[in-house]
């Protein structure tokens, strides 16, 4: 059920500017980590998770690979037009598809200085070799790219774009920040946003997992640009969700129905995992339903059924259709009132004030949030994208 009247002003906390990390520092495992079980804070380093972590747990990271989606035009008259890359529409809906098109694509798009492009006007850059991009806006948020080479559409975009730094690191892209707003374990290209969470994941940190014989898995999430936007509405509830396009394995399935301790490394993790969860419950209405969460659907439905339940439906559903993999969206919104049907923990960094991803970590820890930021910003914690990590084990 919905929580009722949740007042967004207990979601909030004074963020100064001089805690948000605007640069990564030098070593990923470095930075701090505060872990936070059965109440009780303890200050650590990232570098320790794998002690602190509990053997018989299985760790979930999203292996998104964020694309340089901010692409930079510029009219004859000088005007300079920022598309931002958003969510593939042409030739399909799947990003891997597109990415690797060099036949053209569609994608929807936040524009900046609209006002100064035209519907149905083109703007062309020059690349070297003779190769031109051109983009036609075809009408207020979709934009159709094409280009006179052989090229797949991720070259032309790793040629074009430019890395899609948060909008609170508030400087311009470096080149440091090509690697490092990366996880050293991103795969599937589509996300317009780092999974952060993973950012401090080494490949020493990784083996250190695996002599620990605490087991791991990857699914995706491509993440969008809705992570950043501010809770605007004055209900909760009503904040709109973007759709993030998810890809589940049957071995990500098997994983979690072999294993009872599932940390997700990251809210979008978080989120795609519950999400699974909520497709079981569709399945079992509907064996044809389309794998699509709304924001609100754990809150509106009634059905309460086992995580291996659903689950298995989920795989019923595979074996129907031969697939051994799926793609679908979700809008899940996760805020207090919400029950847990996979996670029992969460490996995050700290959030904006008044996001929906504080709702989230409130959802998971209860109240004990303030305490958590609270100790955070007194020990001198850095924040967001590029700023320290937690291990939330309520």
């Amino acid at each position: 059920m919905i929580e009722n009247n949740i007042d967004l002003a207990e979601y909030t906390y004074e963020l100064p500017n001089e805690k948000i990390a605007k640069h990564p520092l030098a070593n990923r495992s470095d930075s701090k980590l505060l872990h936070y079980s059965k109440g009780e804070v303890f200050h650590q380093q990232f570098r320790q998770l794998p002690d602190l972590l509990p053997s018989s747990c299985h760790l979930v990271f999203n292996d998104t690979k964020v694309i340089p989606a901010r692409l930079i035009f510029h009219k004859d008259t000088g005007a300079r037009i920022e598309i931002f890359l958003l969510e593939p529409l042409a030739p399909s809906n799947i990003h891997a598809e597109v990415m690797a098109t060099s036949e053209g694509c569609n994608w929807h798009c936040m524009i900046g200085n609209a006002k100064k492009w035209k519907i149905g006007t083109e703007l062309q850059m020059s690349l070297p070799e003779g190769v031109e991009v051109t983009a036609l806006r075809k009408d207020g948020e979709e934009v159709a790219l094409n280009w006179n080479s052989q090229q797949s559409f991720s070259e032309i975009v790793e040629a074009i774009g430019n890395i899609p730094l948060p909008p609170y690191i508030n400087r311009e892209v470096e080149a440091e920040d090509k690697p490092r707003y990366q996880t050293v374990y991103s795969h599937h290209e589509g996300a317009v946003a780092a999974p952060t969470a993973g950012l401090h994941f080494t490949e020493k940190v990784i083996d250190q997992l695996n002599e620990k014989k605490i087991t791991t898995d990857y699914l995706t999430l491509h993440v969008s640009a809705g992570t950043f936007q501010p809770i605007k509405s004055s209900t909760v509830e009503d904040h709109p969700m973007h759709r993030e396009q998810v890809i589940v394995t049957r071995l990500n399935i098997e994983g979690i129905l072999n294993n009872n301790t599932i940390i997700p490394v990251g809210t979008t993790s978080m989120r795609t995992l519950e999400s699974l969860y909520w497709f079981g419950v569709k399945l079992k209405k509907d064996p044809s339903a389309e794998f699509k969460i709304e924001k609100l659907q754990p809150y509106q439905d009634e059905q309460n059924i086992s995580k291996e339940e659903s689950l298995n439906n989920v795989l019923d559903y595979m074996d129907r259709l031969n697939v051994d993999r799926i793609i679908g969206h979700t809008e899940i919104f996760i805020f207090p009132g919400y029950t847990f049907r996979i996670c029992k923990g969460l490996v995050t960094n700290f959030h904006l004030p008044g996001s929906t991803l504080i709702l989230l970590v409130a959802a998971l820890v209860g109240a004990n949030w303030k305490k958590i930021y609270s100790e955070a910003l007194n020990n001198d914690y850095r924040f967001l994208s590029y700023g320290d990590s937690s291990l939330l084990m309520p």
